[in-house]
């Protein structure tokens, strides 16, 4: 059944596949439009260079009224993510409108990356080093870094697979790969959207 949520995620998908922005891309699993997988690489010039992080977000109905849940799968070390991958950004929060899209949330959380909130943090260790011991902060950092060229070199990772992220990751760094297997949905609707949203399309 197609629903306001569902269409306007579509369009959130078709927006990333034809304008994706710089280090950010996402695409919904075979099995929901409602649950995404996406990779953010690590802004240049930063710590996270040459990271890979993946993550989920989740969708409900609500959406765009409310915002997904949105998490780390890969190993993260920074003052607002917290162990469980969980993100404290505001946007995600009580400062969430629904004129925010997926390309918004991706693009603020790569921002976060480096421009971390110590005074309200997730991870209290990281907060102290981040204004502490910089050093030491950036080495944690670079640690996580190069695990995360593992998760992606496992070939044997069947999630990766089935969820077309390797293909997701092609489309992130620029060439004109997509996401095959996302799943399409009937727009042929005579129903008129209404998803809360105040985008211009």
């Amino acid at each position: 059944m197609t629903t306001p949520s569902r269409r306007r995620l579509m369009r959130d998908f078709k927006k990333l596949q034809d304008d994706p922005p710089a280090g950010v891309c996402g695409a919904p699993t075979e099995e929901s439009i409602m649950r995404w997988e996406a990779v953010i690489f690590g802004p240049q010039d930063t710590p996270f260079e040459d990271g890979t992080f993946k993550l989920t977000l989740e969708f409900t109905e609500e959406y765009p009224n409310k915002p997904p849940t949105v998490k780390f799968v890969s190993k993260m070390f920074h003052p607002n993510v917290y162990a469980d991958g969980s993100i404290c950004l505001d946007i995600l929060q009580n400062q969430w409108s629904p004129t925010y899209d997926v390309a918004a949330i991706l693009t603020s959380i790569q921002s976060l990356l480096d421009e971390p909130n110590p005074n309200s943090p997730a991870n209290s260790l990281a907060a102290q080093l981040y204004q502490e011991n910089r050093r030491e902060y950036e080495k944690r950092v670079q640690a996580i870094v190069e695990q995360s060229w593992t998760s992606f070199s496992d070939g044997n990772s069947e999630e990766r697979n089935a969820a077309g992220t390797s293909n997701v990751v092609e489309t992130g760094r620029g060439t004109n790969s997509t996401n095959e297997n996302a799943p399409v949905e009937n727009e042929s609707s005579n129903e008129t959207p209404n998803d809360g949203s105040n985008m211009d399309e």
